[in-house]
Protein backbone atom coordinates (compact mmCIF):
# COMPACT_ATOMS: atom_id res chain seq x y z
CA UNK A 1 0.00 0.00 0.00
CA UNK A 2 1.57 2.92 -1.29
CA UNK A 3 0.65 6.44 0.86
CA UNK A 4 0.77 9.60 -1.10
CA UNK A 5 0.13 13.04 -0.14
CA UNK A 6 -1.01 15.66 -2.41
CA UNK A 7 -1.54 19.05 -1.25
CA UNK A 8 -4.61 21.26 -2.48
CA UNK A 9 -5.45 24.93 -2.71
CA UNK A 10 -8.46 23.62 -4.77
CA UNK A 11 -7.73 25.55 -7.78
CA UNK A 12 -7.80 24.17 -11.10
CA UNK A 13 -4.08 23.30 -11.07
CA UNK A 14 -4.05 21.43 -7.84
CA UNK A 15 -7.10 19.92 -9.26
CA UNK A 16 -5.14 18.39 -12.69
CA UNK A 17 -2.14 17.08 -9.91
CA UNK A 18 -5.15 14.75 -8.16
CA UNK A 19 -6.22 13.47 -11.44
CA UNK A 20 -2.81 12.82 -12.60
CA UNK A 21 -1.82 10.90 -9.55
CA UNK A 22 -4.96 9.16 -9.62
CA UNK A 23 -4.74 8.06 -13.26
CA UNK A 24 -0.66 7.20 -12.87
CA UNK A 25 -1.19 4.52 -9.85
CA UNK A 26 -4.40 3.37 -11.00
CA UNK A 27 -2.91 -0.38 -11.05
CA UNK A 28 -1.21 0.07 -7.95
CA UNK A 29 -2.84 0.17 -4.25
CA UNK A 30 -3.05 3.90 -2.82
CA UNK A 31 -4.22 5.66 -0.29
CA UNK A 32 -4.03 9.72 -0.87
CA UNK A 33 -3.57 12.44 1.66
CA UNK A 34 -5.40 15.56 0.35
CA UNK A 35 -4.04 18.29 2.26
CA UNK A 36 -5.49 21.84 2.86
CA UNK A 37 -3.31 24.17 4.40
CA UNK A 38 -5.11 27.53 5.71
CA UNK A 39 -2.57 30.50 5.47
CA UNK A 40 -4.02 33.08 5.84
CA UNK A 41 -1.56 35.99 6.95
CA UNK A 42 0.98 33.38 5.84
CA UNK A 43 3.59 35.03 3.19
CA UNK A 44 4.60 30.95 2.44
CA UNK A 45 1.46 29.75 1.14
CA UNK A 46 -0.51 29.29 -1.37
CA UNK A 47 -3.40 32.50 -2.23
CA UNK A 48 -7.02 31.31 -2.39
CA UNK A 49 -8.75 30.66 -5.44
CA UNK A 50 -12.71 30.70 -6.36
CA UNK A 51 -14.57 27.49 -6.10
CA UNK A 52 -14.21 25.56 -9.47
CA UNK A 53 -17.94 24.56 -8.86
CA UNK A 54 -20.15 26.65 -11.69
CA UNK A 55 -23.04 26.49 -9.29
CA UNK A 56 -21.34 28.28 -5.76
CA UNK A 57 -20.50 31.93 -5.97
CA UNK A 58 -18.61 31.57 -2.60
CA UNK A 59 -15.12 31.98 -2.42
CA UNK A 60 -12.71 29.65 -0.89
CA UNK A 61 -12.13 32.79 1.75
CA UNK A 62 -15.55 32.25 2.50
CA UNK A 63 -16.10 28.65 2.82
CA UNK A 64 -14.84 26.57 5.77
CA UNK A 65 -11.81 24.26 4.00
CA UNK A 66 -14.17 20.74 5.30
CA UNK A 67 -16.54 22.07 3.16
CA UNK A 68 -13.62 22.21 0.29
CA UNK A 69 -12.25 19.15 1.01
CA UNK A 70 -15.91 17.57 1.00
CA UNK A 71 -16.89 18.70 -2.01
CA UNK A 72 -13.34 18.04 -3.35
CA UNK A 73 -13.77 13.90 -2.08
CA UNK A 74 -17.21 13.90 -3.87
CA UNK A 75 -15.52 15.48 -6.96
CA UNK A 76 -12.92 12.49 -7.09
CA UNK A 77 -15.92 10.18 -6.57
CA UNK A 78 -17.87 11.04 -9.98
CA UNK A 79 -15.09 11.42 -11.95
CA UNK A 80 -13.11 8.65 -10.96
CA UNK A 81 -15.35 5.63 -9.82
CA UNK A 82 -14.58 1.87 -9.00
CA UNK A 83 -11.13 1.87 -8.21
CA UNK A 84 -11.29 -0.24 -5.10
CA UNK A 85 -7.71 0.21 -4.89
CA UNK A 86 -7.99 3.46 -3.79
CA UNK A 87 -8.93 5.22 -0.78
CA UNK A 88 -9.23 8.97 0.10
CA UNK A 89 -8.49 10.90 3.08
CA UNK A 90 -8.69 14.54 3.88
CA UNK A 91 -6.31 16.30 6.32
CA UNK A 92 -6.13 20.03 7.12
CA UNK A 93 -3.27 21.88 8.79
CA UNK A 94 -2.77 25.62 9.76
CA UNK A 95 1.30 25.52 9.58
CA UNK A 96 3.27 26.75 6.79
CA UNK A 97 2.62 24.77 3.76
CA UNK A 98 6.38 23.36 4.41
CA UNK A 99 6.15 22.51 7.95
CA UNK A 100 2.73 21.33 7.38
CA UNK A 101 4.04 18.70 4.19
CA UNK A 102 6.68 17.42 7.05
CA UNK A 103 4.29 16.95 9.33
CA UNK A 104 2.13 14.63 7.22
CA UNK A 105 5.41 13.08 5.63
CA UNK A 106 6.30 11.56 9.32
CA UNK A 107 2.75 10.61 10.78
CA UNK A 108 1.14 9.20 7.49
CA UNK A 109 4.22 7.47 6.48
CA UNK A 110 4.05 9.19 2.99
CA UNK A 111 5.88 7.19 0.32
CA UNK A 112 4.95 10.70 -2.46
CA UNK A 113 4.36 13.91 -2.28
CA UNK A 114 2.49 14.95 -5.51
CA UNK A 115 2.84 18.80 -5.88
CA UNK A 116 0.72 21.18 -8.70
CA UNK A 117 2.46 23.61 -10.97
CA UNK A 118 1.45 26.74 -12.57
CA UNK A 119 2.55 27.76 -15.90
CA UNK A 120 4.83 30.92 -17.23
CA UNK A 121 8.46 30.91 -17.97
CA UNK A 122 10.45 29.75 -15.06
CA UNK A 123 8.62 26.68 -12.80
CA UNK A 124 10.08 28.63 -9.65
CA UNK A 125 8.79 31.81 -10.34
CA UNK A 126 5.25 30.67 -11.33
CA UNK A 127 4.59 28.98 -8.38
CA UNK A 128 6.38 31.19 -5.80
CA UNK A 129 8.91 29.10 -3.15
CA UNK A 130 5.59 26.39 -2.36
CA UNK A 131 6.81 23.78 -4.55
CA UNK A 132 10.71 24.70 -5.09
CA UNK A 133 10.77 24.22 -1.15
CA UNK A 134 9.17 21.26 -0.90
CA UNK A 135 10.82 19.05 -3.37
CA UNK A 136 14.07 20.97 -2.25
CA UNK A 137 13.99 20.70 1.45
CA UNK A 138 11.03 18.13 1.99
CA UNK A 139 12.94 14.61 1.90
CA UNK A 140 10.73 12.14 0.45
CA UNK A 141 9.79 11.53 -3.68
CA UNK A 142 7.72 14.48 -5.14
CA UNK A 143 5.49 14.06 -8.63
CA UNK A 144 5.53 17.52 -9.74
CA UNK A 145 2.97 17.94 -12.36
CA UNK A 146 2.91 21.13 -14.44
CA UNK A 147 -0.37 22.79 -14.95
CA UNK A 148 -0.26 21.84 -18.93
CA UNK A 149 0.49 18.14 -18.44
CA UNK A 150 -2.35 15.61 -18.92
CA UNK A 151 -2.16 11.89 -18.40
CA UNK A 152 -0.30 9.66 -20.88
CA UNK A 153 0.82 6.04 -19.23
CA UNK A 154 4.91 6.90 -19.02
CA UNK A 155 6.43 4.35 -21.76
CA UNK A 156 9.28 6.46 -22.09
CA UNK A 157 11.02 8.12 -19.16
CA UNK A 158 14.15 9.84 -19.44
CA UNK A 159 16.59 10.35 -16.54
CA UNK A 160 19.18 12.88 -16.70
CA UNK A 161 22.28 12.30 -14.61
CA UNK A 162 25.98 13.57 -14.54
CA UNK A 163 27.21 9.83 -13.18
CA UNK A 164 28.45 11.97 -10.59
CA UNK A 165 26.21 10.00 -7.29
CA UNK A 166 26.31 6.51 -6.85
CA UNK A 167 22.24 5.71 -6.96
CA UNK A 168 21.32 3.80 -3.79
CA UNK A 169 18.67 0.42 -4.39
CA UNK A 170 16.37 2.49 -2.77
CA UNK A 171 16.66 5.31 -4.41
CA UNK A 172 15.98 3.79 -7.39
CA UNK A 173 12.82 1.61 -6.78
CA UNK A 174 10.38 4.03 -7.70
CA UNK A 175 11.09 4.32 -11.26
CA UNK A 176 11.38 0.47 -11.05
CA UNK A 177 8.05 0.18 -9.82
CA UNK A 178 6.88 2.74 -12.91
CA UNK A 179 8.47 0.84 -15.32
CA UNK A 180 7.50 -2.82 -14.13
CA UNK A 181 3.99 -1.50 -14.09
CA UNK A 182 3.85 0.51 -17.56
CA UNK A 183 6.43 -1.48 -19.51
CA UNK A 184 8.15 1.76 -19.75
CA UNK A 185 11.48 2.04 -21.68
CA UNK A 186 14.13 4.30 -18.80
CA UNK A 187 16.88 6.66 -20.93
CA UNK A 188 19.67 7.55 -19.40
CA UNK A 189 21.16 11.19 -20.99
CA UNK A 190 24.62 12.17 -19.75
CA UNK A 191 24.70 16.25 -21.75
CA UNK A 192 28.65 16.69 -21.65
CA UNK A 193 29.60 20.49 -22.51
CA UNK A 194 33.08 19.42 -24.05
CA UNK A 195 32.58 15.94 -25.07
CA UNK A 196 34.80 14.57 -22.11
CA UNK A 197 35.12 11.27 -21.39
CA UNK A 198 33.85 9.51 -18.33
CA UNK A 199 36.55 9.39 -15.21
CA UNK A 200 36.31 6.70 -13.89
CA UNK A 201 33.91 7.10 -10.81
CA UNK A 202 31.21 8.12 -13.67
CA UNK A 203 32.03 4.90 -15.49
CA UNK A 204 31.72 3.26 -12.34
CA UNK A 205 28.31 4.66 -11.73
CA UNK A 206 27.45 4.09 -14.96
CA UNK A 207 28.10 0.35 -15.04
CA UNK A 208 25.92 0.53 -11.64
CA UNK A 209 23.17 2.17 -13.40
CA UNK A 210 23.09 -0.57 -16.60
CA UNK A 211 23.54 -3.63 -14.19
CA UNK A 212 20.48 -2.25 -12.20
CA UNK A 213 18.39 -1.54 -15.39
CA UNK A 214 19.42 -4.61 -17.16
CA UNK A 215 15.86 -6.88 -16.98
CA UNK A 216 14.40 -3.12 -18.10
CA UNK A 217 14.32 -2.05 -21.93
CA UNK A 218 17.06 0.68 -20.97
CA UNK A 219 19.39 3.11 -23.48
CA UNK A 220 22.13 5.43 -22.69
CA UNK A 221 22.46 8.73 -24.50
CA UNK A 222 25.35 11.04 -24.99
CA UNK A 223 25.05 14.46 -25.84
CA UNK A 224 27.67 17.43 -26.35
CA UNK A 225 25.79 20.74 -25.68
CA UNK A 226 26.27 23.59 -23.94
CA UNK A 227 23.06 24.20 -22.33
CA UNK A 228 21.45 21.36 -20.37
CA UNK A 229 17.96 22.49 -20.59
CA UNK A 230 18.45 23.00 -24.72
CA UNK A 231 19.70 19.26 -24.72
CA UNK A 232 17.43 17.91 -22.59
CA UNK A 233 14.62 19.70 -24.67
CA UNK A 234 15.92 18.23 -28.21
CA UNK A 235 15.70 14.60 -26.16
CA UNK A 236 12.22 14.53 -25.32
CA UNK A 237 11.16 16.01 -28.67
CA UNK A 238 12.82 13.47 -30.07
CA UNK A 239 11.50 10.66 -28.11
CA UNK A 240 8.43 12.04 -27.34
CA UNK A 241 9.29 11.66 -23.39
CA UNK A 242 6.09 11.08 -20.61
CA UNK A 243 7.86 11.81 -17.47
CA UNK A 244 11.51 13.04 -16.56
CA UNK A 245 12.79 11.76 -13.32
CA UNK A 246 15.78 12.90 -11.48
CA UNK A 247 17.59 13.05 -7.90
CA UNK A 248 17.27 16.17 -6.10
CA UNK A 249 20.57 15.38 -4.32
CA UNK A 250 22.29 16.57 -7.81
CA UNK A 251 21.80 19.91 -7.30
CA UNK A 252 23.77 21.80 -10.19
CA UNK A 253 21.27 19.43 -13.19
CA UNK A 254 18.93 19.69 -10.64
CA UNK A 255 18.49 23.51 -10.67
CA UNK A 256 19.39 24.21 -14.18
CA UNK A 257 16.86 21.55 -15.03
CA UNK A 258 14.03 23.22 -13.20
CA UNK A 259 14.78 26.33 -12.15
CA UNK A 260 16.99 28.04 -14.22
CA UNK A 261 16.35 27.27 -18.13
CA UNK A 262 18.01 29.58 -20.58
CA UNK A 263 15.81 30.38 -23.63
CA UNK A 264 12.08 30.72 -24.24
CA UNK A 265 11.90 27.60 -26.82
CA UNK A 266 12.00 25.23 -23.13
CA UNK A 267 8.95 24.09 -22.71
CA UNK A 268 9.12 20.98 -20.83
CA UNK A 269 8.87 22.55 -17.52
CA UNK A 270 5.62 23.41 -18.21
CA UNK A 271 4.28 19.89 -20.03
CA UNK A 272 6.28 17.00 -18.54
CA UNK A 273 5.70 15.48 -14.52
CA UNK A 274 8.62 15.69 -13.20
CA UNK A 275 9.44 12.33 -10.59
CA UNK A 276 12.22 13.65 -8.35
CA UNK A 277 13.48 11.55 -6.12
CA UNK A 278 15.31 11.72 -2.25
Amino acid sequence: MKNILIPTDFSENSWNAIAYAVQFFSKSSCTFYLLNVNTSGNPEGVNAVPVSDENSAVSVLETPSKVQLKNLLLKIKNTFPNNLKHKFFSVEDNNSILDAVRKQVVEKKINLIVMSTKGGSRLKSCVGNTTGNIITKVKCTTLVVPEKATYTPPKDIVFPTDFSIFYQIEVLQPIAEIIEKNNSVVHVLHVNKSGAALNDDQQKNRSYLDDYFTDYEHSFEFFTNKYLDDALQQFINSRNINLITMLAKNLNYFQKLLFNPTAKEITYYNEVPFLVLH
